[in-house]
């Protein structure tokens, strides 16, 4: 049944129609798995514990955050209502900085091993999963997305390296498949990164409930957007499109690329609206890889890795001070990339070789890389020259 389902894919992939095969789940769930590996927390821890650097000036950052401090109160409600820009913002940046926290405290206790930030964890994952019923407005699906994203990192950790108590990891999960899942699994026609943001959170919440059918869904909805997200060469004259859309014209097309209409490797649907919602679905885009790769299925190897890598090193050039030429977004550009590149660096620089010269010098000239207070969090940490 399996060579059946690949040779099926490969023939579908010939013809030009993005699929993912039926069976793309593992067979068994690895764990800590979203994200960030145990034999990746073990070298970070290793380092750390060392003195050596970055990792231990990236620890000494996370742990000065106020996203490490042991007295930090959770926030929970019970509707989290967000508009455009934030407007309402009932609950939006609390539930957002309470997840990051979450996964911060979760790193903290893996590394020191001391229980107060396992207990703190579990008290921010509580008090959501105690309370919370529905996000509402029309930022739901984002806010969502991002909430969703840090949930299951922190609980991998906790649940599956903590040996002490969590009682309520069961409503937890209940939290994740009943309020999240539901919110993002089916995607979004917005802008690029909304969907990639969402379908980050779906598959590491897919990944924690070890649910292989939401995985599946989630994977083929990732991979056929991130198609969409990042233009290769080898796309054609025109960009891929997403089924649905209605993107049928070069006018539409272009319209929905933000006006750009030269389109060169490594361009994303967002570049000429603004680097920073772009390094949201780079980002976005490197951590479902990363995932996958634990996971047992290396997307790097495919054509997200290459759409990574050449997304990454297109905005590197600029966002380090390249002027755009005229062809580039009427050669204006609006920087400001976040700390986003050391996931995807150090799995195509570091692992696979690929010679990545301005997202290496973006890389290191951001660290240690800190957060961006909605889903990416300590990264050069995590991620960093990290071997595992």
């Amino acid at each position: 049944m399996r060579r059946t389902a690949l040779l099926a894919a490969a023939a579908a992939l010939v013809a030009g129609v993005l699929v993912w095969p039926a069976d793309a789940a593992p067979s068994s769930f690895v764990h800590p798995g979203v994200t960030v590996s145990k034999g990746q927390l073990d070298f970070t821890r290793s380092k750390v514990n060392s003195g050596a650097q970055p990792w231990k000036g990236a620890f000494d950052r996370m742990m000065a955050s106020t996203y490490a401090d042991l007295n930090r109160p959770p926030e929970p409600r019970a509707v989290v209502e967000c508009g455009s820009y934030s407007n309402p913002n009932h609950g939006c940046t609390d539930e957002r900085e309470d997840a990051i926290a979450a996964y911060t405290q979760a790193l903290a206790w893996y590394v020191t091993r001391d229980e107060r930030h396992a207990r703190k964890a579990i008290e921010l994952m509580d008090a959501w999963s105690a309370v919370i019923r529905d996000h509402t407005n029309s930022n739901a699906p984002l806010q969502t997305g991002w909430a969703g994203s840090s949930w299951p990192k922190a609980a991998e950790i906790i649940k599956y390296t903590y040996s002490g108590t969590w009682a309520n990891s069961g409503r937890f999960a209940t939290m994740l498949r009943n309020v999240y899942l539901p919110e993002v699994i089916n995607g979004s026609h917005s802008n690029g990164n909304w969907e990639l943001s969402m379908m980050e959170a779906a598959v590491g919440i897919s990944v924690f409930l070890e649910d292989k059918a939401s995985y599946d869904k989630a994977m083929a909805k990732f991979r056929t957007r991130t198609a969409a997200y990042v233009y290769l060469a080898s796309d054609g004259e025109l960009p891929k499109t997403v089924p649905g859309q209605n993107l049928n014209t070069r006018e539409k097309i272009v319209r929905y690329w933000q006006g750009q209409s030269t389109f060169v490797d490594g361009l994303s649907q967002e570049t000429c609206r603004d680097f920073t919602h772009t390094g949201y679905g780079l980002s976005a885009i490197s951590h479902v890889a990363e995932t996958s790769r634990i996971q047992g299925q290396d997307l790097y190897g495919t054509d997200v890795g290459e759409r990574l890598r050449h997304g990454l090193g297109f905005h590197a050039k600029y966002e380090l001070g390249a002027a755009a030429p005229g062809r580039l977004c009427g050669g204006s550009l609006k920087r400001g990339l976040g700390p986003v590149p050391e996931v995807g660096h150090n799995a195509l620089a570091n692992r696979l070789g690929h010679a990545m010269t301005n997202t290496e010098t973006l890389t290191v000239r951001g660290r240690p890389a800190g957060s961006n207070n909605l889903f990416v969090a300590w990264e050069t940490l995590s991620h960093g020259d990290n071997p595992a």
